[in-house]
């Protein structure tokens, strides 16, 4: 499942004006996910299978940035298949110009932000050609642009390794996804635990550098 995306685009410095060149920020994957996991139900309306191939990624210094997931939706009765392109982005970023991305540099697919929530903001394509998929199953890099809030472009450069197996592999056991999610919440309150307790030992490590001198004996 998605976690909640650090803000690196957010914190760009005010001085990055819209002339400035494209920030890339590059990204790895989750280190408590082994993988890409694929997740498959089916709709008990509509009778529609649904697929989703999913990952999150983190920073350099380990702290969420956004997560990817892959939706094919298929309807047997009425012959349909239909694909999504969802991500969870930071906050911070301009909504009203959407998301582009491409596989390695080629032709870019347009998409939009659905809605906002304390931890992140969802975007989503629909409707997406098959070829887009078939190239990140073969590609390297997943390119994702936004515009950050001084209209500086800000590309997030997702590694899709491993994706093209999951994507055509079968889907986790739900037993293993709930272990795997287990794993992931526990990953994430460690790390924010350890990142609270280093900012305490900054906060009271400051008093002491700062601190007067003592007054010199009479």
């Amino acid at each position: 499942a998605p976690t909640a995306p650090n803000t690196p685009a957010a914190n760009t410095p005010a001085g990055g004006a819209a002339q400035a060149g494209p920030q890339i920020v590059t990204v790895k994957s989750e280190p408590s996910q082994a993988d890409w996991t694929k997740v498959c139900g089916k709709d008990q309306g509509s009778g529609t299978d649904i697929c989703y191939t999913t990952r999150d990624f983190v920073s350099d210094q380990g702290q969420p940035v956004l997560a990817v997931a892959v939706y094919e939706m298929k309807n047997a009765a009425q012959k349909q298949e239909v694909r999504v392109v969802r991500y969870l982005l930071p906050l911070g970023l301009l909504l009203q110009p959407g998301i582009r991305f491409n596989v390695d540099g080629q032709a870019a697919t347009p998409g939009r932000f659905a809605v906002c929530f304390p931890n992140g903001c969802f975007a989503e394509a629909g409707g997406v050609d098959a070829g887009v998929v078939a190239a990140m199953k073969k590609g390297t890099t997943l390119n994702v642009s936004v515009q950050n809030q001084t209209q500086r472009e800000v590309t997030f450069a997702v590694p899709l390794a491993g994706f093209g197996k999951a994507f055509d592999g079968p889907a986790i056991d739900p037993k293993v996804l709930e272990e795997q999610q287990k794993k992931l919440q526990s990953e994430l309150e460690k790390r924010s635990e350890d990142m609270r307790k280093k900012l305490e030992q900054q906060g009271n490590a400051a008093p002491a550098a700062g601190a007067a001198p003592a007054p010199a004996a009479k």
